[in-house]
C-alpha cells in the first residue's frame, strides 16, 4: 500500500524543522496509521502540521477533517497552532474533544433518533442531583446506597457504551440497585431533554449505527481522522473511533503505551496495543528522538519501562549531552525527605535557578502536607498544581471543624459545619430555629441547638442528642489519651469517616488518606490547641503574587507537563508502587504503576533527585520500616549515584537491604499483603 508522498522538509513551511519520523508521520496520509510519540518527541507538533498538510495539499478541504482529543485546552491549542501554520477559520473546523465533536453532532443529525436538536448537557453537579432525587422517590436509605457509589456504576457503564438494555448479568445487591436507578436516570434525561457526557458517545454511536444514511454522510464528509493521546480512550470511545472510520481507512492515532496511566477513570491500553490487528495494513512509526531531557534522563526511564512485558517498544534518544546522574536519596522519615528537598531547593534559589522550573511529583496527594509546611518555615514560594493546599481541602476542613468545636464548644461556625455532615436527619428548618434561639437568648449555636433537643421530640432531636453524646465522650478522652487518637476515635464515631468509607471511589479513598495524614500531623503536637494554632498560621500565609513558584503535584497530574528539576518523592513499597492498586490489579497493576514512574521521570529536563523514607508514621501502628521502591532496583545502575542519610555517595542501597521482589512471582496479592500489612 501507497502512504503518501514524502515531500523534502524545505517544500512546505508546516515540514519545516521536523526529523524524518516526523515527516514520515505528517506526510503518510492514507489509511490507518499509528504513531507511538514518546515523551518529549513533539507530537502536537506532528498533529497539527498533519492537518496543515492534508489541507494544503488539498487532500481534504477544511471541514473533511476531523481531529478530536481530551481536553478543551489540549483543543484550543491544537486550532492555534493550525492557524499559524495555515489560512483558514480554524474556528468552523471539526477540532475538538470527543464530547464536543459528539455534541455537535447530535444537533444536527440527532433528531433521527429522537434527540431533539437543542437538547442540554448536565454536568457533574446535576447528575448527582438528579440520582439523589430518584434513590429518594424509591424511598432508599442514601446511607445504605450511597449516591456515589450508583453513579460511579453507571459511569462505568457509559464509559464501556453500554445502554440499561445492554448489561449482562447483575452482581450483587448494589449493582442490582444502580441497574434499576440507571434505567430510571436515562427516562429522566429523556423527559428533561437533556444528556450526560457519557450520552454524547453512546448515542453518536448509536445515531451512526441505526441510520445508515447518516453514517454514510458522515463517512463522506470526515475523509481523515486524527486522535490524540489514544492510550487513554476507554471502550466506548474504541467503539466511536471505529464507527466513525469509513472505508478509506484513514485514521491517525497518535499516542504512548508507556504513558498509559489512566484505567481507573475507565481508559484501557488495550485499545493502542491492538491498532495493528484491529486495522488491516495498519502502520506503525515511532517518534523517538526526544527534545527535553538529557541523556541520563532518558536512559533510566527507559531502563525502568522495559520491565513491562505490555507495551510496543521505543529506543528514546536525544542530541543533548548525557547530563548529571540520577540522585536517590535514603532519608530517615518524611519528615527528613522535606527538609532535605528544601535544602536542595535552597541551593538552586542562591545560584539563581528559577523556582518555576521545579517541581516536587507525590504519588498520593497526602503527601503534599509535608512538603507544604516545610515550604513554608524556609520561605520557598509554592503552588500545589491541580488541586487544593492540604488544608484547604474539603475533608481537612471538616475534620478541623470537628477538632475545633471538640476543644470549645461555644465555636458555632465548626458545629454548624459538623452537626449534619454526615447526613444525620437535622435539616435546615432546624438550624433556622437553633439560629434563632441563639441570638435571642444570646447563647452559642451548640447551646441553643441542645435546648431545642430538649424541649422537642423526633429525629432531628434524637440526632442531635447523639452528637453531643459522641464529642462529650470525646472530650472526657482527652484527659488522658493522646489528642491524635481522640480526634480519629471522634471521626469515627460521629460516622465521618464511615460517610467516606461508604462511597467507595478513588477520590473517597484519597480523602480517607488526607485525614489519615492529618492525624499524623496531629500527633507531632502536645495539644489539640497547639496544633489548632499551628493550621491557623498556615492559612495565614502570604500568596506570592508571580509565577516564579516550585509546583506540588501529583503525577497524574504532571502528564504533559516538563520542568527543569524534578524531585520524585517517597519511592517506597506500599506507596509506589501502591498497595492498594497492587492488591486490586495485580500484574496489571503494578505495570501501570511503573508506566507512572516512567511518566515522573520524563518530566524532567536537566536534575533527577529520587527519594525514600526507611520509617513511615501511619496512625493505627506508630512508626513502621519502609522498603525503597522496586523501581529504583529497576533503575540503570550505570545512570543513578546513591546519596545516604548524610546526602554522602553510598554504595548500592540493594547491596545491603534485601531487594523486594516482584509481584509477577507465584502468589502476587498474598505475599505483598504479608510483607507490608502494616500499610
Amino acid at each position: 500500500m501507497q502512504y503518501g508522498n514524502v515531500l523534502r522538509v524545505s517544500e512546505e513551511i508546516h515540514l519545516e524543522g521536523l526529523n524524518q519520523q516526523q515527516v514520515d508521520a505528517v506526510t503518510s496520509t492514507e489509511g490507518p496509521l499509528l504513531v507511538l510519540a514518546g515523551a518529549g518527541t513533539g507530537k502536537t507538533t506532528v498533529i497539527v502540521s498533519r492537518i496543515a498538510h492534508i489541507i494544503s495539499q488539498k487532500l481534504a478541504e477544511q471541514n473533511e477533517v476531523l481531529a478530536v482529543t481530551f481536553t478543551n485546552k489540549s483543543a484550543f491549542e491544537m486550532k492555534q497552532r493550525v492557524a499559524r501554520l495555515i489560512d483558514v477559520n480554524v474556528e468552523s473546523m471539526w477540532i475538538g474533544t470527543f464530547h464536543s465533536m459528539s455534541a455537535r453532532i447530535l444537533r444536527e443529525h440527532g433528531v433521527h433518533i429522537n434527540i431533539v436538536p437543542n437538547f442540554s448537557i448536565i454536568d457533574e453537579e446535576d447528575q448527582t442531583r438528579l440520582v439523589r432525587n430518584i434513590v429518594r422517590v424509591f424511598e432508599l436509605d442514601e446511607k445504605q446506597y450511597n449516591i456515589k457509589t450508583i453513579i460511579n456504576h453507571i459511569r462505568k457503564w457509559k464509559d464501556r457504551g453500554l445502554l440499561p438494555n445492554q448489561l449482562g448479568l447483575a452482581m450483587g445487591p448494589i449493582e442490582t440497585l444502580s441497574r434499576k436507578v440507571y434505567k430510571e436516570y436515562q427516562d429522566r434525561l429523556q423527559t428533561l431533554n437533556a444528556l450526560d457526557f457519557g450520552d454524547l458517545i453512546i448515542y453518536s454511536i448509536k445515531l451512526l449505527k441505526d441510520c445508515p444514511e447518516v453514517q454514510a454522510k458522515i463517512h463522506e464528509m470526515f475523509r481523515y481522522i486524527l486522535v490524540d493521546e489514544y492510550q487513554d480512550t476507554n471502550a466506548a470511545q474504541y467503539i466511536w473511533l471505529k464507527t466513525f472510520v469509513s472505508k478509506r481507512q484513514n485514521i491517525c492515532c497518535v499516542g504512548d503505551d508507556d504513558q498509559a496511566i489512566y484505567s481507573w477513570r475507565g481508559a484501557d491500553i488495550g485499545n493502542i496495543l491492538r491498532f495493528e490487528k484491529e486495522f488491516e495494513n495498519a502502520r506503525v512509526i515511532r517518534l523517538e528522538q526526544n527534545y527535553r531531557s538529557n541523556g541520563n534522563i532518558l536512559q533510566a526511564a527507559g531502563g525502568l519501562i522495559k520491565n513491562n512485558v505490555k507495551r510496543l517498544g521505543k529506543e528514546l534518544w536525544t542530541t543533548r549531552q548525557s547530563g548529571g546522574l540520577l540522585q536517590i536519596k535514603h532519608t530517615w522519615n518524611s519528615e527528613d525527605e522535606a527538609r532535605f528537598i528544601g535544602n536542595e531547593i535552597e541551593k538552586l534559589q542562591a545560584v539563581g535557578y528559577s523556582m518555576g522550573s521545579v517541581a516536587v511529583l507525590v504519588r498520593a496527594s497526602f503527601q503534599t502536607r509535608e512538603f507544604e509546611e516545610r515550604f513554608l518555615r524556609q520561605a520557598i514560594p509554592y503552588r500545589v498544581i491541580g488541586g487544593l493546599r492540604f488544608y484547604e481541602r474539603q475533608e481537612i476542613k471538616d475534620s478541623i471543624a470537628y477538632i475545633k468545636f471538640l476543644i470549645d464548644n461555644n465555636d458555632s461556625l465548626a458545629f454548624e459545619r459538623i452537626i449534619n455532615t454526615p447526613k444525620r436527619s437535622i435539616g435546615e428548618a432546624t438550624i433556622h430555629k437553633a439560629h434563632l434561639m441563639s441570638q435571642e437568648e444570646r447563647i452559642s449555636l451548640a447551646e441553643a441547638a441542645q435546648k431545642y433537643a430538649a424541649s422537642t421530640r423526633g429525629k432531628a432531636s434524637q440526632a442531635i442528642t447523639a452528637f453531643f453524646a459522641t464529642v462529650n465522650e470525646c472530650r472526657r478522652l482527652l484527659e488522658s489519651t493522646p489528642p491524635s487518637t481522640v480526634v480519629k476515635t471522634l471521626l469515627e464515631n460521629s460516622g465521618y469517616l464511615a460517610m467516606w468509607k461508604q462511597e467507595k471511589s478513588t477520590d473517597s479513598l484519597s480523602r480517607l488518606d488526607n485525614i489519615r495524614e492529618l492525624i499524623n500531623a496531629i500527633s507531632e503536637f502536645d495539644s489539640l490547641s497547639d496544633f489548632v494554632n499551628h493550621v491557623s498560621l498556615m492559612a495565614d500565609r502570604i500568596e506570592p503574587d508571580n509565577e516564579n513558584l516550585v509546583s506540588i503535584i501529583t503525577i497524574h497530574g504532571a502528564k504533559g507537563l516538563e520542568f527543569g528539576t524534578v524531585f520524585l518523592v517517597g519511592w517506597e513499597e506500599g506507596l509506589f508502587p501502591n498497595q492498594r492498586t497492587l492488591v486490586e490489579s495485580g500484574v496489571s497493576g503494578l505495570e501501570e504503576e511503573r508506566r507512572l514512574a516512567y511518566v515522573a521521570i520524563t518530566r524532567a529536563k536537566e536534575n533527577v533527585f529520587i527519594s525514600y523514607c526507611s520509617h513511615r508514621k501511619t496512625n493505627n501502628a506508630g512508626w513502621q520500616m519502609s522498603m525503597p521502591s522496586r523501581f529504583i532496583r529497576e533503575l540503570p545502575k550505570e545512570c543513578v549515584i546513591f546519596l545516604d542519610k548524610r546526602g554522602k555517595e553510598s554504595v548500592d542501597i540493594f547491596a545491603e537491604v534485601e531487594s523486594v521482589r516482584d509481584i509477577s512471582e507465584e502468589k502476587p496479592v498474598r505475599s505483598i499483603r504479608e510483607k507490608y500489612r502494616f500499610l
